[in-house]
């Protein structure tokens, strides 16, 4: 199975916090899936980290470790992501879960 981790979910499996469940660490840690990540919630990171919205247990640098020690593959934006995003229904309004689900 593909899993996208969007920042929270990022967030919370790199700093080990418990509010993400047994079920879904296991899954995420399986050898049998494939985790991936959006530069979209990096960038959420490290906009709000920049100010002071997210209050994190690791550095910025070190989540990115994380992410490349963990075999977590990256997904970059590219130009039909945004085209996708132009389509999208207004059902939810955060700018970085829109261009997720682009």
């Amino acid at each position: 199975m593909k899993i996208l981790l969007d920042t929270h979910i990022l967030i919370w499996f790199a700093e080990g916090i418990d509010k993400l469940s047994i079920k879904a660490r296991a899954e995420i840690e399986s050898l049998n899936n494939e985790g991936f990540v959006s530069t979209v919630s990096l960038w959420e990171i490290a906009i709000k980290s920049s100010l002071n919205k997210i209050e994190l247990k690791k550095s910025f640098g070190e989540i990115n470790n994380f992410i490349v020690n963990n075999n977590i593959q990256l997904i970059t934006v590219e130009v039909h992501h945004l085209n996708t995003l132009l389509t999208l229904h207004q059902h939810h309004g955060d700018p970085f879960d829109r261009l997720l689900i682009a």
